[in-house]
């Protein structure tokens, strides 16, 4: 016999995690479903060679690209899903993200609601979150209705210098928004003016002391505390929606647990919260008579316009040494938009966390591949570390679909938009020669991949976007499926475009949104 609540949600990352914990709140009867268990707090977690050269925590999964060759994708199948092992840079979109923005090849399109509807939401996930940061010192920047919860994190000594040599070559360096909890002194209050020495690795890096704003950590364990009608079942895969005879609405799920178990789970409201990726292809297996190429796919959209940046991490060597311990407290947004430098968008430089010999073993230049670990060791301690990122655009190409075996493709097409990213390395470059640097830099391993390729999975976006027409769109403007009354899709997939920051904090700010509209639902 099958067990009924009013909501299950698929999927425990910051949208699933934050929409659980939102209508847990209400007292309904909640079902949050995760496929993965726990990561488990061992020493492993801050381990360089462990989680960048053993893959520690990356899922076991395989999925093949735009020519069917198989690949790893950076997927992590834990409570808290990627935010685990996040960078917990949460950043706002600006306000032009959501009017369209033109680049060389092509507009970005317009949202169906504006950045001042999502503001109230930005604050709300600013604060549950834990970021730490000013409104105000980024002039380009949307307006605020409140500042951030908590103080930035002051830059130490080596990026403070970094800082006000940005300023002399006219640039408007900020604190960089950051979800961290900071050391505590002995009288409870926070040390704001030292660095998060409890958090000191980040970027790929689950944290051990649980001081990473992660959505187990936030949202996800303190609801399960405070709301015994929230249930949460672990190592269960949602293998199919299942909906009524006419097809207007969803019935429940079908899952298989790690033991081959297999259940039934019915439901009033289904929330979809499993990423951009496998939130499309669980509508994709989810086809039936009348719906026959996925569920709410009678527009052919599900699993199009996928997203997920043209990045680039990069390592700036420079003769000073720079012993700095927290280092993602400073970033750029004057090439976000059109400058001086080009009539285009560029986007979006920011501090990585601080790099040591494992990653920078892992991108050495060639002719260092089997240099002595300690020669890694030294350039890391020279190495200042950055995140440079540019928009991509949603095309309709770029998708998620099933092969005839039922594995996954992920089809993301060459030379999207990439010309911005190309430009900003290049006026990165010359930034670091003025800087006393000189174009020294080289890329720098994030998770599994070197320059960003199709594995690079952290910030996958569209795929299943909202908006007014359902011929264009999957998604009404709450993000419930035009096709099934009961059927809503919270993660990254409702995004029409991606901008040129982390979209971690709009998709946080939007299931917030959107938990509101089910809770009035309930009602």
């Amino acid at each position: 016999m099958s067990e009924h609540y009013d909501v299950v949600v698929v999927g425990s990352g910051p949208a699933g995690g934050t929409t659980a914990a939102e209508l847990a709140a209400t007292g309904k009867q909640v079902l949050l479903l995760e496929r993965g268990d726990f990561l488990p707090r061992e020493r492993e977690n801050w381990d360089s060679e462990s989680v960048f050269v053993r893959n520690r925590y990356v899922a076991e999964e395989t999925f093949y690209d735009l020519h069917d060759k198989p690949f790893r994708p950076e997927l992590h199948y834990v409570v808290g899903g990627n935010s685990k092992v996040y960078g917990a840079a949460l950043f706002r979109l600006l306000p032009q993200n959501f009017t369209g923005v033109a680049h060389p090849q092509g507009t970005t399109p317009r949202w169906p609601i504006g950045y001042d509807e999502l503001e109230p939401w930005y604050v709300r996930a600013e604060h549950l979150y834990w970021v730490h940061g000013r409104h105000g010192e980024d002039p380009f920047e949307g307006p605020a209705s409140a500042d951030y919860a908590h103080p930035p994190i002051r830059h130490e000594p080596r990026i403070q210098q970094l800082s006000d040599g940005l300023e002399r070559l006219g640039l408007h360096p900020f604190h960089m928004p950051v979800g961290v909890d900071l050391v505590q002194r002995a009288d409870g209050s926070a040390a704001h003016d030292s660095p998060c020495i409890r958090c000191d690795r980040v970027d790929g890096f689950p944290c051990l002391v649980e001081a990473k704003a992660d959505a187990e950590s936030v949202v996800v364990r303190p609801a399960l505390r405070r709301h015994p009608n929230l249930r949460l079942l672990t190592r269960t895969t949602v293998t199919r929606l299942l909906t009524d005879d006419a097809g207007r609405s969803v019935t429940g799920v079908q899952t298989e647990s790690a033991d081959g178990t297999r259940e039934t789970y019915t439901a009033d409201v289904v929330v979809l919260a499993a990423g951009s990726i496998l939130s499309s292809v669980l509508l994709l297996q989810s086809a039936t008579d009348a719906h026959p190429h996925g569920l709410a796919n009678g527009s052919d959209q599900v699993g199009r316009n996928y997203m997920r940046h043209n990045n680039m991490a990069l390592v700036a060597l420079s003769v000073d040494p720079n012993p700095t311990r927290f280092q993602k407290t400073l970033s750029i947004n004057d090439f976000y938009g059109p400058s001086e430098a080009w009539e285009f968008p560029m986007g979006n430089i920011q501090m990585l966390g601080k790099s040591d010999g494992w990653q920078v073993k892992g991108q050495a230049p060639t002719g260092l591949g089997f240099a002595p670990h300690q020669l890694y060791d030294l350039v890391a301690s020279h190495g200042i570390d950055f995140w440079l990122a540019s928009e991509d655009l949603p095309l309709a190409d770029s998708r998620v679909s099933l092969r005839r075996d039922g594995s996954v493709r992920l089809a993301v097409q060459p030379d999207n938009n990439t010309e911005g990213l190309t430009r900003l390395r290049h006026t990165f470059d010359g930034m670091l020669t003025d800087l006393g640097m000189r174009s020294t830099s080289f890329e720098r391993s994030l998770y599994l991949s070197k320059a960003m390729d199709v594995s690079a999975t952290a910030h996958q976006a569209g795929t299943d976007r909202f908006g007014t027409d359902p011929a264009t769109s999957v998604l009404d403007v709450d993000c419930r499926a035009h096709e099934l009354d009961n059927l809503y899709v919270v993660d990254g997939s409702f995004m029409p475009s991606i901008g040129a920051v982390n979209p971690t904090l709009t998709i946080i700010a939007n299931a917030l949104r959107v938990s509101a509209r089910i809770a009035e639902r309930l009602r």
